[in-house]
């Protein structure tokens, strides 16, 4: 049977009519389906844009460092791999500038000028295998530079003898790390503050840090001193106001000093980077979106470090040291002649700062590696001997010593003897210097620097470039006070006076001082 054109074309008409119809129906629902998903998408993404300018939007800035450019340490140069160290500055600050924080401090008066009780420099090593932390007891006394304020343009005075956690009340943190760069000569890159309820909220938020005391401790005292810390001997985890008390105590700790609590500081740190890197809710998206909240709602950090991003490589970085290869110290420290502050220890103090500025690891297990940090090129060839002018000054005078008279002549008469006629003693200025240096003001003299350096036995790395002079100049340290040979010091033994505690170290507690048991 023949088909009619009728018939044959109504069929296929049909039957194409209803074909075509399911498939644009099908690219129809693909097509809105698509449509939706990208909406979802870019909603998403719009989300996720408006959460991280949120997060960034929480991020509390400050200016680095607002001191005189002339006590600046130099930057950090990158070892023989290209690789470079990074120091850190964290600072907890005791401010009164909210009503929390004035509840949790314990103040009448909000507003009062906050300090920066806690001090510690975190040192991550080049290539990344070790950590060091030195704390600095907030009653050291030391030499404050000129600071400026960034945001009001006032002046502080440079200022010396004075107590380290001021130096927060001198214009801001950029102060504080102005401070330890004029001591300690290590450049600092970033710092990170936080204050008392930036301390409660982030120990809420990690969960509890587990700290151990040997016995029950209440620190509180019949004339309303201490901190109100109150736990059972033993292992109790901390969180809340209880991690602040804990971060503050001082009656009840050991003898009662800032040392103790310098040290129940190192603990309560070294348990918070364990229960971080073990803790399994951090992988829970919901109670990370909490931290992050919270660390970020927390932190007043440098310009250099305000953003989520840079915070997070910052953490990556950190994250790559092993916990035991962390290790913390107290910088080595002698009590003043008043018994109630505290002074850098000649010798050991000076010691620690170089094995920090040379990337010695201070847990002793890199002992042995070839050091790698690389000294600055010098193009700049020294002149002859009796060409070179050299200034000499002393700075012999140390916390617990007094400077050797006639310390700067004698070095000039050595320096006169082995041919640099036109050295000359300055006995204008009397300085204090752990360790003996030699300055130059420019690249065109640092040749002539390395020269005097060689000839005299001091190690390169104790050459300087610094705006503080304007020729080659010997500062003769308290670790020359006497003879005519210069010693340096090649043991990188960390000071026993440092008092290491590895991170990985589970046992450690607290001693309670048998008067605050209960």
């Amino acid at each position: 049977m023949s088909l009619t054109p009728q018939d044959g074309g109504g069929r296929r008409s049909r039957g194409g009519t209803e074909d075509g119809d399911r498939r644009r129906r099908r690219r129809r629902i693909v097509r809105w389906s698509a449509a939706v998903l990208a909406l979802a998408v870019a909603g998403t993404a719009t989300a996720g844009y408006l959460y991280y300018e949120h997060l960034n939007g929480n991020i509390k800035k400050e200016s680095l460092n607002i001191g005189d450019s002339k006590d600046r340490a130099t930057e950090t140069k990158a070892n023989a791999a290209g690789q470079t160290a990074l120091n850190i500055l964290l600072i907890g600050s005791d401010a009164r500038d909210t009503a929390e924080n004035q509840k949790l401090g314990g103040a009448r008066d909000i507003g009062t000028a906050a300090r920066a009780d806690v001090q510690m420099l975190l040192h991550v090593s080049a290539d990344r295998t070790n950590m060091s932390v030195v704390s600095m007891p907030r009653d050291t006394l030391v030499s404050i530079p000129k600071c400026t304020d960034a945001k009001t343009g006032k002046v502080y005075a440079a200022t010396d003898d004075t107590m380290t956690n001021a130096s927060l009340e001198r214009g801001g943190p950029g102060c504080t790390v102005a401070t330890w760069e004029k001591l300690t000569d290590i450049h600092i890159d970033h710092f990170m503050m936080v204050d008392f309820s930036g301390v409660v909220s982030m120990a809420d938020a990690i969960g509890g840090v587990p700290v151990c005391v040997d016995a029950n401790i209440y620190s509180h005292t019949s004339t309303g001193h201490g901190s109100g810390l109150k736990l059972k001997k033993g292992t109790t985890s901390v969180k809340g106001k209880q991690a602040l008390q804990w971060l503050r105590t001082r009656y009840g700790f050991e003898d009662g000093s800032d040392i103790a609590r310098t040290k129940a500081q190192h603990m309560y740190m070294n348990s918070m980077v364990r229960q971080l890197r073990s803790n399994a809710t951090l992988s829970n998206p919901d109670k990370l979106l909490g931290l992050a909240e919270t660390a970020t709602k927390a932190l007043t950090v440098d310009t250099g470090l305000g953003s989520v991003t840079k915070l997070y490589d910052l953490s990556k970085e950190l994250k790559k040291v092993p916990t035991n290869r962390i290790t913390m110290t107290t910088m080595p420290f002698v009590y003043s002649s008043d018994g109630n502050r505290v002074l850098p220890k000649p010798t050991d103090a000076a010691k620690l700062w170089r094995l920090v500025r040379e990337d010695v690891a201070l847990d002793g297990k890199d002992r042995n590696k070839k050091k790698t940090t690389a000294t600055t090129k010098v193009t700049d060839k020294a002149a002859a001997d009796d060409k070179i002018a050299v200034q000499v000054q002393n700075g012999t005078k140390s916390g617990s010593e007094s400077a050797v008279t006639g310390r700067a002549a004698a070095v000039t008469e050595l320096l006169v003897g082995k041919g640099f006629t036109k050295a000359a003693a300055d006995t204008s200025a009397l300085l204090s210097e752990d360790e003996t240096l030699v300055r130059y003001p420019g690249a065109d003299l640092a040749g002539d620097a390395q020269r005097v350096a060689k000839v005299l036995g001091i190690p390169t790395g104790q050459v300087k470039k610094s705006a503080a002079v304007d020729g080659v100049t010997v500062v003769v340290g308290a670790d020359w006070r006497s003879g005519t040979e210069y010693a340096a010091d090649d043991d990188d033994t960390t000071p026993t006076s440092a008092n290491a505690l590895n991170a990985s170290d589970t046992k450690a507690c607290m001693h309670v001082d048998p008067d605050y048991t209960w």
